[in-house]
């Protein structure tokens, strides 16, 4: 068979599932966990920071928002560089960044240098993550391609346990600085990527570089092959093609606002925006709520983590749920899931804070969140053609994030008003927006590949 009369979505597309395949899926989602500790991290550590500082409230509160601001800019950037230089690149460059960040953080001397460092690692953070989807998008096939992703996004809740976990037996033994230097480790994992994680051939053919994406095609078919034990592959099937577009640095973003793509980038940056305001500006008031409660700091830290275990369940229930209902349905359900939970949760405090109902319904709530967060991942990148796949998401997630920055800001102002129950009927009424947006404005791309869900594409 000659494959060079196929483009690379018709070679990838026709490949089984493979230990190759899981490799890479491995690979990226590692890099997601470690990217997941460093950031929920400074939940645990923010107390011991302020205390060494003598940091005010308000003080604090501009640490623990830094790194929200470094990922707006970070997530920004990166989408429109991986769509003009290519995905492997950025990547790497976003994890050597945010790993010499964590290290500098451990050297801090004042609060004004932490703070820069935090953003600075921010910046790297925000980076990796709409890169990561993109490049798992474009090398899974049609059929597996949803569960994979929302797979990786489950390794976010597994990051924040660890983070808890690491912190409650590291910190009163090693310091939040030694702590920060552990998490800079990982940032060798560069090194394991840069042998065994392809450029996207998808964006090598779009680029015009069709000599490399060949290239690269016939090393994942040889490995596809080595894992399955098999000679043959099946025979490619004809999809529709995309012009190639080699285009400049800006017009990846251009074509997000186009006519065909314009609805769909409304759409997902306002369930970005109000997702994130609501999942942020409850997540900063777990703890406080319970101490609240009248819990000690170590049993918030220890209940906190015990909630966050409920995403787990959570991220895999929407993994499964995503191919067989698709992704619509899924991330109406998880929103309006959520908020309803979230509500719930808020409102405990009326009957004496009872840690019963507090963890149950906290469960419950997380459960429903990251498997929101599962689907947010999964459904971005297929809105959008290769060309500007990364931009889509990378734009998407930085309104996102600035939804976290201003969601704790928000809940601080309204709490002295409403007091608890507010701050979480008010997170409640921001899911319940975004679900509104998903269920009259989203499609539906259950089962269809990337170039069957990017308008303007021509039949071969």
């Amino acid at each position: 068979m000659d494959t060079h009369v196929y483009s690379a979505a018709e070679r990838l597309e026709r490949l089984p599932i493979s230990g190759y395949h899981r490799l890479i899926f491995i690979i990226i989602a590692l890099a997601f966990f470690f990217d997941s500790m460093d950031l929920a991290m400074m939940t645990f550590l923010l107390g011991s920071i302020k205390t060494e500082f003598g940091l005010s409230t308000a003080q604090a509160g501009l640490l623990a928002s830094s790194s929200f601001f470094g990922m707006v800019l970070g997530a920004s950037l990166s989408g429109m560089l991986a769509d003009r230089f290519g995905r492997k690149p950025v990547f790497q460059w976003s994890i050597v960044l945010w790993g010499l960040a964590s290290y500098l953080c451990s050297t801090a001397q004042d609060i004004e240098a932490l703070i820069l460092f935090r953003i600075l690692l921010g910046i790297g953070m925000g980076m990796e993550f709409p890169i990561a989807q993109s490049m798992l998008s474009e090398l899974i096939p049609a059929k597996r391609r949803g569960r994979y992703i929302a797979l990786m996004d489950g390794f976010w809740p597994l990051g924040f346990v660890a983070a808890g976990v690491l912190s409650y037996f590291l910190l009163p033994v090693i310091g939040w600085r030694d702590i920060f230097l552990v998490l800079a480790v990982p940032a060798v994992f560069v090194l394991v990527i840069r042998f065994f994680i392809p450029e996207s051939p998808r964006w090598l053919e779009q680029a015009g570089r069709g000599d490399e994406a060949d290239a690269v095609l016939q090393r994942i078919e040889e490995k596809v092959r080595a894992s399955l034990g098999r000679r043959d592959l099946p025979e490619p099937v004809r999809l529709p093609r995309l012009a190639t577009q080699p285009g400049n640095f800006f017009s990846a973003l251009a074509q997000i606002w186009s006519p065909l793509y314009r609805q769909r980038t409304v759409m997902i940056w306002s369930v970005w925006f109000f997702a994130l305001l609501g999942f942020y500006g409850l997540t900063s008031w777990l703890s406080a709520l319970l101490q609240q409660s009248g819990f000690a700091v170590t049993q918030s830290v220890y209940y906190t983590v015990l909630i966050s275990l409920g995403g787990i369940p959570g991220f895999l229930m929407a993994a499964w749920l995503v191919e067989r209902w698709g992704r619509k349905p899924v991330c109406v359900i998880t929103l309006l899931g959520g908020g309803g939970m979230a509500f719930l949760y808020g409102q405990s405090a009326v009957f004496g804070g009872n840690v019963g109902l507090l963890v149950g319904t906290g469960l419950l709530m997380q459960f429903f969140l990251f498997g929101m967060w599962a689907v947010l991942y999964t459904y971005t990148p297929e809105l959008y053609p290769t060309s500007a796949r990364a931009t889509g998401s990378g734009f998407a997630s930085a309104v996102g994030r600035i939804g976290s920055l201003l969601g704790p800001l928000v809940t601080g102002l309204v709490f002295p008003i409403t007091g608890q129950g507010g701050v979480f009927a008010l997170g409640a009424l921001c899911f319940a927006v975004a679900a509104g947006v998903v269920w009259l404005f989203g499609m539906e791309t259950r089962g269809k590949t990337l170039e069957e869900l990017s308008e303007g594409a021509v039949a071969d």
